[in-house]
């Protein structure tokens, strides 16, 4: 069996989130990045109640892990809905990256 790309992965994401309705109704830019923040917060609290496994609550999969999951298909997501090649900028991230000093010369965090 294939694994899926990660551009597969967006279509499949994009398709059910648009079968589910949430893309019935047009969002800004700054919307759409608070939902994905909103997303990293709700991994935070897991984390913060040691909730670092998956488990789940009525059959939903919950826990930190699921929460950062969850923050990946809103972004997956998104970038479908803008026609971008993820993996090929993902690529060229990456290239970009290996090229860089050590802390990117020196930041903290």
């Amino acid at each position: 069996m294939t694994e899926k790309t990660i551009k597969e992965w967006q279509e499949e994401i994009h398709s059910i989130a648009k079968d589910k309705g949430w893309h019935d109704e047009q969002r800004s830019e700054a919307e759409i990045i608070a939902l994905m923040h909103s997303e990293l917060s709700e991994a935070l609290e897991e984390y913060r109640e040691d909730n670092k496994d998956v488990y789940y609550e009525d059959g939903k999969p919950e826990g930190y892990v699921v929460e950062l999951v969850d923050v990946l298909i809103r972004i997956l997501d998104h970038l479908e809905g803008r026609n971008v090649n993820t993996e090929e900028v993902l690529r060229e991230k990456c290239d970009y990256n290996r090229s860089r000093e050590e802390k990117h010369g020196g930041k903290k965090i």
